[in-house]
């Protein structure tokens, strides 16, 4: 009779422990799994975010956006964390007015109030009327929440780090900026055009468990190329 699979009355015995052994090896003795701990169960190769060549993925198609990090690095989890932000603009999505060199935004509004206010009448704006220039004018294409077709545009990125309020915690956590090309960037400021991408670090200095508050802000400016005193800032 074939016993390999075992009986009621005579139940097959295996040895385990050399599986539980390369387990134990490859993930760490511990059962928890939370990536706060990744260094104490020996699981860093698993992480999410722990290289600049394996971050984190962040994903910006409208601006202005604001992006806040809330987290911890250091002690028995990862001591650096990387984020890869993909910024893919949308021009037909804007959530903010952005002026031209010698212009300023027009604010648009509905009034039923034909009274005369500082020598000026209220405007009727028809787009189904006057199709066609007359007297030299152009008939005015109004588009709304919509970017304007800029020659060279670029998009501003600006990080800040809030910190948690706590100094002996803060001062010995980093935060920075990295170009495309996985540069360090010396600046809090950065210029990315409307389809590139970008990276952000968060470094642990100290053997110590740290928590931060970082803001990173996409799309504050809206510019036609990068004059010489901003050309530091280009990714």
């Amino acid at each position: 009779m074939d016993r390999s699979l075992g009986t009621t009355a005579r139940p097959r015995i295996q040895n385990v422990t050399p599986q539980i052994i390369r387990i134990n090896e490859i993930y760490g003795a511990s059962d928890n799994t939370n990536p706060a701990y990744a260094s104490a169960d020996r699981s860093l190769n698993y992480a999410t975010g722990g290289s600049i060549q394996s971050p984190e993925q962040d994903k910006v198609s409208i601006i202005p956006y604001t992006i806040n990090y809330r987290d911890s690095v250091g002690l028995f989890g990862k001591e650096n964390h990387f984020v890869k932000v993909n910024v893919n603009i949308k021009p037909e999505v804007a959530f903010e007015c952005f002026e031209e060199e010698g212009w300023e935004c027009a604010v648009m509004h509905q009034s039923l109030d034909p009274s005369l206010v500082n020598t000026y009448y209220p405007a009727i704006a028809d787009p189904l009327l006057d199709l066609t220039t007359v007297n030299t004018f152009e008939p005015a294409a109004i588009l709304a929440n919509s970017l304007v077709n800029k020659p060279d545009a670029y998009v501003s990125v600006d990080l800040e780090n809030l910190k948690t309020g706590n100094k002996y915690l803060d001062c010995w956590f980093d935060v920075c900026l990295y170009t495309a090309n996985r540069q360090p960037h010396p600046y809090d400021k950065l210029y990315v055009r409307l389809n590139d991408f970008f990276y952000i670090g968060f470094h642990a200095r100290n053997t110590k468990r740290l928590p931060y508050n970082v803001k990173c802000v996409i799309g504050q400016e809206y510019v036609s190329g990068l004059a010489a005193g901003s050309m530091r800032y280009k990714n």
